[in-house]
């Protein structure tokens, strides 16, 4: 299997979890519930299709992908009760789902020859905005919003990506450390609490 695949099957169940978890948290049925997991996973990636202009979406040419979804789903359900501590749970899948997608982001960035910003851009909007729309329909502030490190860990991470791209290392470890180190930058914050600062 190809790692750019790994990297997009990777990002879609971890975004479908962090929603399911989500939406259990909010007491959801299960059809609301599929449908936070779909927007979740599927979100960032149509708007980054809409920017790009890349039509049809690429999740409505591969229905393989709405099953993916919609298995992972049931599966969180079906698991829940072994899950201790909902929250951190939570936090963990949304991080994994932060890593992958901003590197799928950057990579179709670059696929079009898009510059350094652009491609950063195009990954965190890639890896956010899915949380977005879920955090918006389950009524809560956005976390990119927030406090809390969020879109800063992907902006770091893809800044590393091109650092590291730079100096020569090999294709697969580069996009390794970056989902690695976004992942690390994202549960480190949460760990201690770290945040930027806020307006008064």
């Amino acid at each position: 299997m190809e790692f750019f695949t790994i990297i997009n099957i990777g990002g879609t169940i971890a975004f479908a979890v962090s929603g399911t978890l989500a939406g259990i948290r909010k007491q959801l049925d299960i059809f609301g519930l599929s449908v936070i997991a779909f927007v979740t996973s599927i979100g960032g990636g149509t708007i980054r299709d809409v920017l790009i202009g890349h039509f049809p979406v690429r999740w409505l040419l591969d229905s393989s992908v709405i099953l993916l979804i919609i298995g992972i789903a049931v599966l969180t359900i079906l698991f829940k009760n072994h899950i201790e501590k909902l929250d951190k749970t939570l936090t963990l899948f949304d991080s994994l789902g932060l890593g992958f997608f901003t590197l799928r982001g950057i990579q179709e960035g670059l696929a079009i020859d898009l510059d350094l910003m652009a491609c950063i851009i195009l990954g965190t909007i890639t890896a956010c905005f899915g949380g977005v729309i879920r955090d918006t329909f389950l009524n809560e502030i956005p976390t990119l919003f927030k406090k809390e490190i969020y879109a800063t860990a992907c902006i770091i991470g893809g800044l590393l990506y091109f650092l590291l791209r730079k100096i020569g290392l090999p294709t697969e470890l580069v996009e390794t450390l970056t989902v690695m180190s976004i992942v690390g930058i994202r549960l480190f914050a949460v760990k201690k609490n770290i945040s930027l600062p806020k307006i008064k």
